[in-house]
């Protein structure tokens, strides 16, 4: 087991994003997503290191549009089906934020690796 220098942010959705998602694919009842349904593919954010939480929250009011622009990309590709208005408010209402101050690494044989989401990252 390795410590990681970092922290953690859990992205968790809220029934508000659940249902948009929703709105995205005309379904009907069962084949609605809900809320346990989407919680499962909640998304991880690797962090620099946080000992206080106005740094944590200053650094998440920071880059929140590039985590909302990521979990919305995740459910629809097509920007033009977003919601209009991408702002901290859509940000409170679709998503939740957990911390956690250490991140570790449990696989001692394979060797942690990194890989750009964007052309524009390699």
């Amino acid at each position: 087991m390795r410590l990681v220098n970092r922290s953690a942010l859990s992205v968790k959705p809220t029934q508000a994003f659940v249902d948009w998602i929703n709105l995205l694919e005309a379904t009907e009842g069962e084949d609605d997503l809900n809320l346990a349904d989407v919680e499962r593919e909640s998304t991880v954010y690797l962090i620099g290191e946080m000992d206080t939480e106005e740094a944590l929250l200053a650094y998440v009011r920071e880059r929140y549009l590039d985590i909302l622009e990521s979990e919305l990309r995740a459910w629809e590709e097509d920007s033009r089906l977003w919601p209009e208005t991408l702002d901290w408010a859509l940000f409170e209402r679709f998503l939740r934020v957990e911390h956690s101050y250490l991140a570790l690494d449990l696989e001692d044989d394979e060797v942690l690796d990194a890989q750009p989401l964007d052309e524009d990252e390699a």
